[in-house]
């Protein structure tokens, strides 16, 4: 059995040799199957991990021996799958949320550009990421890459391609097997819990320069790019920012830097949790995403225009995002704990507002010249699964631009003080994204309705729950 070490000597000593394609030395992804394979024996793979995320973002899928994963083997998953909560359970039929009355499957097709090793497992073993497709090939509207793919073929449509950089909030936490307890920060390699208000701070990063070392290094042997890290306000809480690109090769990364996260941290003895709040009184974790749009033909910025002024399709896409974006929160705040992260007088917006480098506003245009003029949509937090989040996003701007939405003025100063422009519970929030036929148009009415129906299943497994709030102040005062 090779390791490690013994795995990326072989592939050294082959990419000196003039014999070797170039698409074998690859970190990230081949161009077909006969290169596949041998890229996998070149590094002495034994076992492939088939993936997809399902609808909370959760890697599923099948483990084979790399032998059978490149002998046209056909890989399949229950369409159950994408039908049951975070808590594993199936919520009743109801609305336009039904089940397949077959549980017949469907289909994992592995996108090869996405074929990577797995550099924590102790055995040679690689990963790919995979589309799901029916029984028969045909498209299946509802899987989260395919809901995003749809939204990118809507700008290409149009001759645009949209490009997007998402900036993902983390936690570190003390190991914490009992759920009736609260999380705590970890020791750092002072041996002492790191405190809140250490913003910026690179010796709150160094506290755990050994772990962020393996995220380093784990996210190399992938292929994975991390543009910058910094430490956040709260206590042990870091963020990562990744390099602008395409919209389904970045949630891909969102993806897989999840992933390399908990196992980075677990390494160590810690946890990594993208919770929204995971700690009261205690800064949320956002995944903010900047976006742009680019012309396909002549690459340059649909949203500044030859003079270097702002666009007209630049002010519809934000128009877009206000008139949309609280329809779409169900995809940005997928959980209940995640509207505890977006509260009145806490970093995180709640409202609809926009405005130049402002970071009170949900829709933020930061400074940059004309060619990288952008939008950050401030609004959706790290617990959303990346795809939704980025189809969400995208697709409210996009509708903006079709049916020329008008933004308000934007907001010079605090824009956190006063009504609260979006919904306040997950319940609200699907009704909204049920009650809007263009949200249909763009997310297809399949999606709709299966992921409205596991929310709300979500949301009545959460009342089965007796907080320690209502233990306090209810138990002897009614």
């Amino acid at each position: 059995m090779p390791s490690k070490k013994t795995v990326a000597s072989t592939v050294q000593k082959a990419s000196r040799s003039s014999k070797i394609p170039p698409a074998l030395n690859s970190l990230r992804g081949v161009n077909n199957w006969k290169e596949a394979s041998d890229w996998l024996k070149l590094r002495g793979i034994e076992d492939v991990e088939c993936i997809t995320p399902d609808l909370a973002g959760v890697p599923r899928g099948k483990m084979m021996p790399s032998s059978k994963f490149t002998s046209n083997t056909s890989l399949a998953l229950p369409s159950a799958l994408y039908r049951h909560t975070i808590s594993g359970e199936y919520p009743e039929e109801t609305g336009n949320f039904r089940y397949e009355p077959r549980d017949s499957d469907l289909k994992l097709v592995p996108d090869l550009s996405t074929l990577s090793i797995v550099p924590w497992e102790s055995d040679p073993t690689a990963q790919v990421i995979c589309d799901i497709v029916g029984s028969n090939g045909e498209d299946v509207p509802y899987t989260p890459r395919n809901v995003l793919k749809n939204v990118v073929r809507l700008y290409r449509e149009r001759g645009w391609r949209p490009v997007v950089a998402p900036e993902i909030e983390f936690y570190l936490v003390a190991l914490n097997d009992d759920p009736d307890y609260p999380l705590h920060p970890p020791k750092g390699r002072s041996g002492r819990s790191i405190l809140g208000g250490q913003g910026y701070s690179i010796a709150g990063i160094n506290e755990f320069d050994e772990l962020i070392d393996d995220i380093y290094h784990f996210s190399e042997k992938q292929g994975l790019e991390i543009d910058t890290l910094i430490h956040e306000e709260g206590p042990a809480q870091l963020e990562i920012n990744l390099r602008h690109g395409d919209p389904i090769e970045l949630a891909d990364q969102v993806f897989m830097f999840k992933r390399t996260i908990r196992e980075a941290a677990l390494k160590h003895g810690i946890y990594a949790t993208f919770m929204a709040k995971p700690m009261q009184g205690q800064p949320g974790s956002a995944m903010h995403i900047h976006q742009s749009v680019v012309d396909i033909k002549t690459g340059k910025n649909v949203f500044s225009n030859p003079d270097g002024s702002a666009s007209k399709e630049f002010f519809q896409f934000i128009g877009g995002m206000q008139r949309y974006v609280p329809g779409t929160l169900a995809m940005m705040a997928p959980y209940v704990n995640s509207y505890r992260r977006l509260t009145p007088d806490m970093s995180a917006p709640v409202n609809v507002a926009w405005g130049y480098d402002n970071r009170t506003t949900a829709f933020r245009i930061p400074v940059s010249d004309a060619a990288a003029r952008r939008v950050e949509n401030r609004l959706p937090g790290s617990d959303a699964n990346p795809y939704l989040a980025l189809a969400a996003s995208l697709g409210c701007g996009l509708l903006g631009i079709m049916n020329e939405v008008e933004p308000s003025a934007p907001t010079e100063d605090t824009a956190n003080e006063g009504s609260i422009d979006l919904p306040r519970s997950l319940l609200e929030a699907v009704s909204l994204l049920e009650s809007d036929p263009a949200l249909h148009d763009a997310f297809s009415p399949e999606f709709i309705g299966l992921y409205a129906g596991v929310k709300r299943g979500e949301f009545e497994t959460f009342m089965q729950v007796i907080s320690p709030w209502e233990r306090e102040f209810l138990l002897l005062n009614v």
